[in-house]
């Protein structure tokens, strides 16, 4: 472990953070599992976010039973939760290593001690350079990758060599959608500037992401997506050509089309011999009820999990949202406490999973949230559902990157639904 995790671990917990009952006198993080917290019981601070880690658990072991019996590697991407505990977990577990989208979350993983990073994203121009050059300077052990789709981008990560003082390897972003390469003249003109800065830059592979590629219409988005992966190849094989010795680097994969990087692209990596096809998928280990629970039902659609099971039926979606009913105050309305500084709403709203009263678990058949403001979630209640102010509602949450966000402790529970784990997270 780290001396920052071990830090993390002896930092304080107090009623400043959400969730922490009010009153409750600094202690270390790593004791949290003490306290006997249960959110359903409302012992807790709510609303309160909370991870199942059995549920994570099995979904880190199923994809990476995935990633193996592909010959594909894993490098999850830290963005989603942004806690250093998580990402170094991962990589104890078997990940290849993290992927991170800038210089923040790089430096974040870097002092937690996870120093293999694919830096997946353009930065900016020469001072955002030179501040990756920092960073890398202060950290000799980094073992950086990081996107380039022009020669701007180029540019700037020459500059952040020439901080570091040492070279820094370059993949070439082919994209759609979002940032990458749009043809092979763009390709081209990568190679030619990394080529101009030789010394400083290594050509270390391709990169793309699949999921710019998407829309609503599944046809289109497998089209589009064959297309990104075979461009993807081609760039690959113009790197291979101008670095015929080197072990490379094949990277894409996010949590939805993962199925179609791995058919498109683990044949290029095998074929080529010396290659690493890497996932950066992060979402997949936390799962949902909204946005990824469609996804792995349309993965599974088209046959594209084969690993023992169904994907949409043995990923388990790991994240609860917990909050008090705080008013009744017409029929067929309950105001309960939380609202868009707590849970994502881009994808879904969050959805009732149960009530909870006086230790027993009711059901939450009929309850549907229709409306968040900054505090309050506003929920339709139907005829004859017994619902009253104090009762304790459990909500699955849709698109975990965009919810995990808004809370700076993340409260992982064991299969008793008693907290035993608390994660910093780091948002910046």
């Amino acid at each position: 472990m780290s001396n920052f995790l071990d830090a993390l671990l002896d930092s304080s917990l107090d009623d400043g953070i959400r969730g922490v009952p009010p009153g409750t006198a600094p202690f270390p993080l790593r004791e949290v599992g003490a306290m006997g917290w249960r959110p359903a019981a409302g012992t807790m601070a709510l609303p309160v976010l909370t991870l199942d880690e059995d549920a994570f658990a099995a979904n880190r072991d199923l994809i990476f039973a995935y990633a193996r019996r592909h010959g594909v590697a894993l490098a999850p991407h830290a963005k989603t939760p942004m806690a250093p505990q998580i990402a170094a977990g991962l990589v104890e577990s078997g990940a290849w290593g993290a992927t991170v989208a800038n210089l923040q979350q790089a430096a974040v993983l870097l002092r937690a001690g996870v120093t293999r990073l694919i830096l997946a994203n353009e930065i900016g121009g020469r001072s955002s350079g030179e501040r990756l050059g920092a960073l890398l300077a202060v950290h000799p052990a980094a073992d950086l990758r990081a996107f380039a789709d022009s020669p701007a981008a180029v540019e700037t990560l020459a500059a952040a060599a020439r901080v570091a003082g040492r070279p820094l390897s370059v993949l070439v972003e082919v994209g759609v959608g979002r940032g990458g390469a749009r043809d092979r003249a763009a390709v081209d003109a990568i190679l030619a500037a990394v080529h101009r800065h030789r010394g400083l830059l290594v050509l270390d592979g391709v990169a793309t992401y699949e999921g710019a590629a998407a829309t609503s219409d599944p046809a289109a988005t497998a089209a589009s997506i064959a297309a990104l992966l075979q461009r993807t190849a081609e760039a690959f094989a113009a790197v291979r050509a101008l670095e015929p010795e080197r072990p490379l680097l094949l990277t894409a994969g996010g949590s939805a089309f993962f199925d179609m990087v791995v058919d498109g692209l683990a044949p290029v990596a095998a074929a080529d011999g010396n290659a690493t096809l890497v996932l950066r998928s992060g979402a997949i280990f936390f799962h949902d009820h909204g946005v990824y629970e469609r996804a792995l039902g349309a993965l599974d659609a088209r046959g594209g999990f084969a690993c023992g099971g169904a994907a949409a039926g043995d990923f388990r979606p790991a994240l609860r949202l917990w909050a008090e009913v705080l008013s009744r105050p017409e029929p067929g309305l309950a105001i309960c406490g939380f609202g868009m500084r707590d849970a994502s709403f881009d994808q879904d709203l969050p959805l009732p999973l149960r009530v909870h009263r006086d230790g027993a678990a009711l059901s939450a058949d009929g309850l549907r949230v229709t409306r968040l403001n900054d505090q309050h979630a506003f929920v339709a209640v139907p005829d004859g559902l017994d619902l009253a102010v104090g009762d304790i509602v459990e909500f699955g949450i849709s698109h975990p990157c965009t919810c995990i966000d808004r809370w700076r402790v993340l409260f992982g529970l064991d299969a008793g639904g008693r907290v035993r784990t608390a994660y910093r997270t780091f948002f910046g």
